[in-house]
């Protein structure tokens, strides 16, 4: 699986819908009023690289077999969620469990869809739900700093030790810092330590617009992704609304037709998927065979023996080697026995980290 990423936004801006047309699927309700979805719905897809396709053709796979993406779309939060209001407590530990989080933001006006607050401000949607999160880690933090401080002035060295983490973040927090900001460099901010924190979750902005600005965006866009850049999130313009009309076609010229209609050059789905691989920092390496070439995803910066185990427990447990090759080296060279020829298919240990697009044999005994 690519990786694990959390829906989350306030009732009614779109995140159902979202939720239901990237994962073609029906199973998140859609309804005009708040707390439709409750218990969180997960739906998985598959990532599209069109170098699997390639390299199944050079290898004469039977089957290709993608990597692939979750969705989990969890209860819309309202102002004081963290002491519980609304779906607050199903929402918090809906965010803990996932390793992203997709924050749809309305930006679309609509006179027929309601809105919570009875306008619509992307920019201040945002700030009540990072402002509910950071308060709920304010108060996971503040427990865990007076225990702590107990031990600390016992003379426990461990204890003030994690204090001098711990109390940076808290500091941070209380001034509107959400913990990821300081999370380079700071093992406790990424949530390295007992408490994990809700504002250390990469998060991505997903713009939902109408149809008109599926293309360029609108002023409300403009305004989140000035939003992101400062505070080094990712975001991405997506109609929900286009994305389900574009879920009801089975045939691709069909789809493809649709968006070249509109001026879009790709799904929002392609863009959610890249522009979460950037957030996450995520990588696709390739095994082929006879029988199938798969695609696999991990973090970039990943050893091969932890590679190996994306594939298998027992090729990380029995690691001999890893034979890689370039995407485009087998391409170049037409498979991976010419390019084993021409000196192009290298043999590597453990520490041997793995670059995007590598296709790799794995060697291992157990």
């Amino acid at each position: 699986m690519g990786f694990n990423c959390g829906i989350v936004g306030l009732p009614n801006v779109g995140k159902s819908t979202l939720f239901n047309a990237l994962t073609t699927s029906a199973a998140a309700e859609i309804a005009n009023y708040p707390f439709t979805t409750i218990e969180p719905n997960v739906g998985r897809v598959t990532v599209p690289d069109p170098r699997l396709g390639v390299i199944a053709g050079i290898e004469g796979s039977a089957r290709a077999v993608a990597t692939r993406l979750e969705f989990v779309d969890i209860a819309g939060l309202v102002r004081g969620a963290s002491r519980g209001e609304g779906l607050g407590n199903r929402f918090l530990a809906g965010i803990r469990e996932v390793d992203a989080v997709a924050h749809v933001l309305r930006c679309f006006l609509d006179d027929d869809v309601a809105h919570v607050d009875g306008s619509v401000d992307p920019v201040r949607d945002a700030d009540v739900v990072e402002t509910e999160l950071m308060l709920a880690d304010l108060e996971s933090l503040e427990r865990r700093v007076d225990d702590i401080t107990r031990k600390a002035r016992s003379g426990e060295a461990d204890a003030k030790a994690e204090l001098a983490r711990l109390e940076p973040i808290v500091e941070a927090l209380n001034a509107g810092t959400p913990a990821r900001a300081l999370a380079r460099g700071n093992e406790a901010a990424a949530g390295g330590n007992a408490i994990p924190l809700l504002t250390a979750k990469p998060v991505l902005y997903v713009c939902n617009v109408g149809e008109e600005d599926a293309k360029s965006g609108n002023a409300m866009t403009e305004a989140v992704a000035e939003r992101a850049a400062s505070e080094d999130a990712g975001v991405v313009i997506v109609s929900a609304k286009v994305e389900a009309e574009l879920a009801e076609l089975d045939d691709a010229d069909e789809r493809r037709q649709f968006l070249d209609a509109l001026g879009v050059p790709e799904s929002g789905l392609d863009r959610v998927i890249r522009a979460g691989y950037a957030l996450l920092e995520l990588i696709t390496f390739f095994t082929a065979n006879a029988n199938e070439a798969h695609a696999w995803t991990i973090r970039r910066g990943t050893p091969a023996n932890h590679a190996a185990g994306a594939v298998h427990t027992d090729f990380q447990r029995g690691f001999i080697s890893a034979e890689t090759v370039s995407f485009d080296d087998l391409v170049a060279c037409g498979g991976e026995h010419a390019a084993r020829e021409a000196g192009r298919m290298r043999e590597h240990g453990r520490d041997y980290v793995v670059a995007d697009g590598d296709v790799i044999q794995f060697r291992f005994n157990v």
